[in-house]
């Protein structure tokens, strides 16, 4: 029996070398890179790019590996895999996620459906004042500025960013579930989105 053959060395092709770069650049990214991102990276056209993280993907899935690549908030990135999940929290405080109280969801979810949206009109909706709410999801990085209302002196809008849909997994807004489809378990938080939606539709 040949010893070797279980750890037999695959021979480095073009897709090979191009995919552990891919790798390298996702590892040491802050944020999730798009296709493009990569292919300028690595000085390598985009449709060899898509094959290398084909071939990353498979590499990094759950189930065989304690990293994940996966197609998050536009672009592509590694995350714990969900057995790892548990032991990264516990060796990392995570402030971004933890500690998100229901006042934070909902401006999250109002700024997620109807951004960019100012603070004043997250108060209306809310029914209270929401500096201190706002204030809080800006320094955690999930929300930020994106222009102002018109005219003079207008209040500062705000939209979500790349690490909210990173937190929560999404690829997207276009995945946020419809309002229609939330259920009546939200309440009055979703009589006033809904109602806003209209409003700011006309």
């Amino acid at each position: 029996m040949d010893r070797d053959r279980p750890f037999r060395l695959i021979t480095a092709g073009p897709v090979d070398a191009l995919a552990r770069t891919v790798e390298a650049l996702l590892v040491v990214a802050s944020q999730p890179l798009s296709v493009d991102e990569l292919a300028t990276a690595a000085d390598d056209d985009p449709e060899r790019i898509e094959t290398a993280l084909g071939l990353l993907g498979e590499r990094f899935s759950e189930g065989r590996s304690g990293i994940v690549l996966e197609h998050v908030a536009g672009g592509w990135a590694f995350r714990a895999s969900r057995e790892a999940a548990e032991a990264c929290g516990r060796m990392f405080e995570r402030p971004v996620e933890r500690g998100l109280s229901a006042a934070s969801l909902e401006t999250l979810a109002i700024v997620a459906y109807l951004g960019p949206v100012s603070r004043p009109e997250i108060a209306r909706i809310r029914g209270v004042a929401a500096d201190s709410v706002v204030a809080g999801l800006v320094e955690r990085g999930l929300i930020a500025e994106a222009g102002r209302e018109p005219g003079v002196g207008g209040a500062v809008r705000y939209r979500t960013t790349p690490l909210f849909e990173r937190v929560f997994g999404l690829e997207s807004l276009s995945e946020l579930p419809r309002l229609d489809d939330v259920g009546d378990d939200v309440g009055q938080i979703r009589e006033r989105l809904e109602s806003v939606a209209e409003r700011r539709g006309a």
